[in-house]
């Protein structure tokens, strides 16, 4: 049901401010840039590797990504896992009585689109994305190695990660942590504190 970790969404201020660090200084190819006008923001897809990061400007501060800006600050608004046919992945995390904030795709900057509501996810926004026309992304210096999740509860979030979207937990050291695969990026689940 998933492929890997499509891109991560970073909420911005100014997508020219951010894109100056992330491509400039960071040496991130831009695959694309685009006002989506339906969802309120413009955005950029840098590469990272085989994954992609999004920076995300509200266009309106009345709008959700306008609203996590103002209450929570730039920073990690989402995560983002391809998927080979989002319709079907709906219908099945449907059946499976998972909650949807959006029950059919819609276009995004990532191809295809929708959202789980976060009390679904462990408390992390989480998009599905079937690109439309993949196209390999240039070589980027920097890869997403993995992606780091503060929880609560770490055996409980792992469980429903694992719950919904089938990723095998990775061997680790021990400790309150637990590393689950997700194609070539691993997401890491610690205690929040």
């Amino acid at each position: 049901m998933i492929r890997r970790i499509h891109h991560v969404g970073i909420v911005v201020k100014r997508l020219a401010d951010a894109s100056r660090f992330y491509r400039d200084t960071l040496g991130l190819p831009l695959l694309k840039e685009a006002d989506i006008v339906d969802q309120g923001v413009r955005a950029a897809l840098l590469a990272a590797g085989e994954s992609e990061v999004e920076l995300l400007e509200p266009l309106d501060p009345a709008n959700g990504v306008g609203r996590f800006l103002a209450r929570r600050g730039e920073g990690l608004h989402h995560l983002c896992f391809e998927t080979p046919d989002i319709k079907d992945t709906l219908r099945e995390l449907k059946n499976r009585k998972v909650e949807l904030l959006d029950a059919s795709p819609r276009a995004g900057l990532a191809g295809d689109i929708a959202f789980l509501h976060p009390q679904a996810c462990a408390r992390v926004l989480v998009e599905l994305a079937t690109p439309r026309d993949h196209v390999e992304p240039p070589p980027a210096p920097l890869r997403l190695k993995r992606l780091v999740i503060g929880a609560r509860d770490v055996g409980a979030t792992a469980a429903v990660f694992q719950s919904l979207f089938g990723f095998s937990e990775v061997a680790m050291n021990g400790g309150p942590r637990t590393m689950l695969a997700v194609g070539r990026g691993p997401r890491l689940l610690i205690p929040a504190e």
